[in-house]
This record gives structure tokens, C-alpha cells and sequence, in this order.
């Protein structure tokens, strides 16, 4: 008979998250792993088959949490201003971890793109594609008589603009961050 698991995933996973978040992919070790999720190595390799598979539930988790922001940029009726509303949000989110570590997803992106990991990529491509298609839509209800050359050329802006933003919140203060979410808007 299976020995039922005595500890909840949510949990494991989210301070896995923070363990990868902090060291990265290659900084990380399952011993890291095992001490801080508080489950032995068996219990890791039992529910999540290896550290890859820890990270893969750790970059669900983290875009759970960013969804929610994103769900709410969805949701306002404004547009640019709503846009706006998003990189203030992200930027508390981001500086709101004592670690101040960016984004789990850029620096993951970061860390492996020469890899190109295909379980990775698809993880986190959905939710960049989802982050893109919600940017659009606002920009478009923003500037309605703008082409699609416009509005790609725009969002893809705004995606460097928040990577811009994800490194600068691991250096930056909040009011020099401020600065440049009201500068980058100025160029929209």
C-alpha cells in the first residue's frame, strides 16, 4: 500500500519556488530542495520524478500568482492607464519578497534559454502569449484607429519595458522604478 503523503504540495512547491527563485535552476540542489521544502529526497522524487519537475511546479505556481495580476489588467475597462496599473502592480509584487529576485519566469528564461528546455518553454509561453494577447486588447481599446504592425510593435515594447522593470527591481529603489514606469508610459 502507497504511503500517503505527509505534507501538503502547495506549500513544498511554493517554498521550492523561493529556493529557485533565490539560487536559480543551476544553483539550486535537491539537498537545497529536501531542507527547505522540509521532504525528503524520496518524497521529491515521488511526487515531482526530479529537480526539473520540482522546477516545472514551481513556474506554475509562480504564474498562478502573476495571473491573478494579469487577470486584473484583463478585467479593468481602462486601457493604457490599466497597463500602467499592471507594472505598479507587478513592481509590488516584485519588491514585496525580501529577496528581491526579479521575475521567477525571466530569470528562468534567462538562465536556460541556450538550453531551450521544451517542457520549459512550454510552461511559460502560454502565459507570456496570454500577457501579449491582454496588452494588445488594452492598446487596441487605447488607440482604436492604430494598425496591427502598431499595436505588435507597442506590445512588444511593453514586454521589454517589463524586463526592463524585472531587473530593475532586484537593484533599483521603488521611487527610481517609479521613474521608469512613468517614462516608459510617456513613450507609448
Amino acid at each position: 500500500m502507497p504511503r500517503s503523503k505527509q505534507y501538503k504540495e502547495e506549500e513544498v512547491v511554493e517554498k521550492a519556488m523561493h529556493v529557485f527563485w533565490r539560487h536559480g535552476y543551476g544553483g539550486t540542489s535537491v539537498r537545497m530542495l529536501e531542507k527547505e521544502m522540509g521532504i525528503n529526497q524520496f518524497s521529491i522524487y515521488a511526487s515531482f520524478r526530479n529537480k526539473r519537475g520540482v522546477l516545472l511546479a514551481s513556474l506554475r505556481h509562480y504564474q498562478a500568482k502573476m495571473l491573478r495580476l494579469v487577470d486584473k489588467l484583463e478585467a479593468s475597462p481602462d486601457g493604457v492607464a490599466a497597463i500602467k496599473a499592471y507594472f505598479h502592480d507587478f513592481l509590488d509584487f516584485a519588491l514585496a519578497h525580501r529577496q528581491r529576485n526579479g521575475c521567477l519566469l525571466h530569470n528562468t528564461l534567462g538562465e536556460l534559454a541556450a538550453e531551450a528546455d521544451p517542457a520549459i518553454q512550454a510552461e511559460i509561453t502560454p502565459f507570456v502569449d496570454h500577457l501579449r494577447r491582454v496588452l494588445k486588447v488594452k492598446l487596441a481599446a487605447a488607440a482604436p484607429r492604430a494598425d496591427a504592425s502598431t499595436l505588435d510593435r507597442r506590445v512588444n515594447y511593453l514586454m521589454v519595458a517589463l524586463q526592463g522593470l524585472t531587473a530593475g527591481s532586484k537593484v533599483f529603489d521603488r521611487n527610481q522604478l517609479n521613474d521608469y514606469i512613468e517614462v516608459s508610459f510617456e513613450q507609448l
